[in-house]
């Protein structure tokens, strides 16, 4: 598929954990980026592979003007990854092509229904996304919604104090991080993101789920929300390869 490109510029890298990076981006040329939270871009990187477009979803809320943030963890294995990665390569002044903006996994925010948000790893970004734009347009105070966030440790919980003060602002907030290896000083959940949902829905609440995150675990989530009796129209999902 042909893609439209804008030149970018990377204008800030931040470390958020030893394997995730935040990337800013500013469209040159362009007054204003549109897009919807929960949309993703392409970067168009210099691979030398068959396909040198890679998918990130924007971790940034939509506002007017001509930034975007990308939050990346790094795949040894993975061409992409291992660019953005190398200082040699990227960083602040690094111009880059990236597509417009792309995807439908965006959120229905006249739905009547729960909103239940459920992710691992990088996966937290359209949530992220969708979250500061309901802040941004005061939607959040009306809207019940649930974040079960999935990672191994304690220091893997990406924008942790950012979700931490929207659930101490915002009483129809809950936030859940779900730890899956994680010693006994964590008083949080354990295990996985499943055990989190099936308790909070087990009376069948209406609720629309948005997953996002690696192939397996949504796939596991669809087929556990289908038998707790949910219909497919009330489960969107975005998945990472």
């Amino acid at each position: 598929m042909a893609y439209q490109y804008y030149d970018s510029e990377v204008i800030e890298i931040l470390d958020e954990t030893d394997s995730v990076k935040r990337f800013f981006f500013r469209i040159t040329g362009l007054e204003n980026f549109t897009f919807k939270a929960g949309q993703f871009v392409m970067l168009d990187l210099p691979l030398n592979s068959k396909v040198n477009n890679r998918s990130y979803s924007i971790a940034s809320n939509p506002t007017e003007n001509n930034e975007f943030e990308l939050v990346v963890v790094l795949k040894p294995d993975g061409l992409g990854t291992n660019y953005l990665f190398n200082e040699q390569t990227i960083k602040p002044g690094t111009k880059v092509k990236c597509s417009k903006a792309l995807g439908k996994f965006t959120l229905d925010e006249n739905t009547d229904k729960e909103i239940c948000f459920i992710c691992t790893g990088t996966g937290i970004a359209p949530f992220r996304a969708m979250l500061m734009d309901l802040e941004r347009k005061g939607i959040l105070k009306d809207k019940k919604v649930n974040l079960i966030f999935g990672c191994r440790f304690e220091k893997d919980i990406l924008y942790r104090k950012q979700f931490e003060k929207l659930a101490s602002e915002f009483p129809d907030f809950n936030y859940y991080p779900v730890l899956s290896r994680q010693s006994d000083t964590w008083q949080g959940e354990k295990g996985y993101v499943h055990g989190v949902y099936q308790k909070l829905y087990a009376d069948k609440q209406p609720a629309v789920f948005y997953l996002c995150g690696w192939k397996n675990m949504i796939m596991e989530a669809r087929d556990i929300l289908h038998n707790l009796g949910y219909d497919r129209k009330d489960i969107k999902f975005e998945l990472y390869d």
